[in-house]
């Protein structure tokens, strides 16, 4: 047997997918193809689960559907389900396919009125209802990252004072209200039992800075930013050596549970009920229940709508 999965985007929901990979390969031992965008390679280029990896990106979708023609799949697992795999199904028209339920209306109704109908579960056991026809059932192995060597870090790299035990700290994430204040992150900070690792994108490297600078003149923590100086997969290793991590509801808060890590996930505009909870590890959830117009996005936003953003103003730091 043969399967194409398709899932191309973002770093969390790229992670969610490899217990559906694995699933598929241990279970029903068949050929597991997986496409996703070139930028988010590094996160499956040692899994094993995958026999062949295909990038939108390295090649032409076009170039892609030709190639894929060529292969017989048996089904695709489409994991993403939007327009751009609606046409591939519709160009591999005689190859069955099972899609992901993204529950549209109950995301709006949640988001606009504020009406919970989503079921109580995480995306990744959405994603296996997708597959469960096909007889794969959910492990409890969790997410998996496999990081080659050439990431890691040597000790040396570390000032010493981070090369014991050290919290990492997920500054970043896709949208404005989705990140705290970078005040706020400092409050944050100072209260934090063990050194500060910042970890974000280049994006986020001036805050990054900033949060740094005020710990350099105001010295009640060790604070060290890496934002905008690591890769993808470095960040993610300093995430699997990180003691406890806490982190926005973003691709590399979600990847410390690859690594089974105490997860502390701030959520400001979005909310845990879309299921973007930490998968299997322990985690713990800090919000603003106190608010009315949460959630205002399923995504997030570039400003609150309120104005306030009392969602991430009014947070409570917890250990």
């Amino acid at each position: 047997m043969k399967i194409l999965v398709i899932r191309f985007s973002s770093i969390g929901d790229c992670i969610w997918v490899t217990p559906i990979l694995r699933g598929l390969k241990t279970q029903l031992a068949c050929q597991v193809h997986f496409v996703t965008k070139k930028q988010y390679a590094p996160l499956f280029e040692a899994n094993p689960n995958i026999d062949t990896l295909h990038l939108l990106g390295e090649k032409s979708l076009s170039e892609l559907i030709s190639l894929w023609r060529k292969e017989k799949f048996d089904y695709i697992i489409d994991l993403h389900n939007n327009l751009r795999t609606f046409y591939i199904k519709l160009s591999l028209r005689n190859i069955p396919a099972r899609s992901y339920r993204k529950l549209r209306w109950q995301k709006w109704l949640l988001v606009n009125f504020k009406i919970n109908k989503m079921p109580a579960n995480h995306v990744v056991d959405r994603y296996f209802e997708t597959i469960a026809p096909l007889g794969v059932q959910p492990d409890s192995q969790g997410l998996e990252l496999h990081i080659p060597e050439k990431y890691h870090l040597s000790k040396d790299f570390f000032p010493s004072v981070f090369q014991e035990k050290f919290i990492a700290f997920v500054i970043g994430a896709s949208y404005a209200t989705k990140k705290m204040p970078t005040t706020k992150i400092i409050e944050f900070c100072k209260q934090m039992p063990l050194p500060v690792i910042l970890i974000g994108g280049k994006e986020d490297e001036a805050a990054g800075d900033a949060i740094e600078r005020y710990f350099s003149e105001n010295p009640t923590n060790f604070v060290w930013n890496l934002c905008g100086k690591l890769s993808l997969m470095q960040s993610a290793w300093i995430v699997s050596q990180a003691a406890i991590v806490y982190g926005h509801d973003t691709g590399l808060t979600h990847i410390a549970a690859c690594f089974q890590k105490k997860v502390y996930m701030i959520f400001g505009s979005t909310t845990p009920e879309l299921g973007l909870y930490p998968y299997q590890t322990s985690y713990r959830i800090i919000e603003n229940k106190q608010l009315a117009c949460r959630p205002c996005s399923r995504l997030g936003k570039h400003a609150c709508p309120q104005k306030h953003f009392k969602c991430m103003n009014d947070l409570k730091f917890e250990i």
